[in-house]
């Protein structure tokens, strides 16, 4: 792929994850839903404290692959449908969060042509919150998107958040992440 449409592809890639991270931020929770396969991974794996020697095991996998949490498109909705109901009583009043994605690097693409169909992306997030009048939590780490090319737009069928804390400091993750 030239540099021209590598440039456009990531300016797309940007436009498209930005875009994501509004809808969450201005609950338009069944839209922001659109941007996610029927066949997505949805996952933030916990991290433990270890020795240098073993930095590589920081994050579980398997065969100890225990996640904060690990969903797909039909428990996100379910998420996003019990939040709508207004009694979810972590979520009532609802919390006021804002996404922000930064640093994006497209690290593959395939196939490397003129029309990609399926590219993996690498971020930086930073999720703050605030609830009521003084809760406030803020997620922050590293992030792996997969997404596909979809309808003539692209889709995210698999999603994994590395955040940069080994205890989550939030009371719940009631919001989305």
């Amino acid at each position: 792929m030239d540099k021209y449409k590598a440039n456009e592809l990531r300016m797309e890639i940007e436009e498209f994850l930005y875009r994501e991270a509004d809808l969450i931020d201005t609950r338009q929770f069944d839209e922001w839903l659109t941007f996610f396969s029927d066949d997505l991974h949805y996952r933030m794996p916990l991290v433990q404290n270890l020795a240098v020697k073993d930095i590589a095991k920081e994050y579980l996998t398997e065969p100890l692959d225990v996640s904060w949490f690990d969903e797909g498109k039909e428990t996100l909705a379910t998420r996003v449908a019990q939040i709508k109901t207004g009694v979810h009583w972590a979520e009532e009043p609802l919390s006021r969060t804002v996404h922000f994605v930064s640093n994006v690097r497209i690290v593959n693409v395939a196939p490397e042509d003129a029309d990609p169909q399926e590219v993996t992306v690498r971020c930086k997030f930073l999720v703050y919150r605030n609830r009521n009048s003084d809760e406030e939590d803020k997620v922050f780490g590293s992030r792996e998107d997969v997404l596909r090319r979809h309808e003539g737009s692209w889709q995210i069928c698999k999603r994994t958040l590395y955040i940069n804390q080994s205890v989550l400091l939030s009371s719940s993750l009631s919001f989305l992440v």
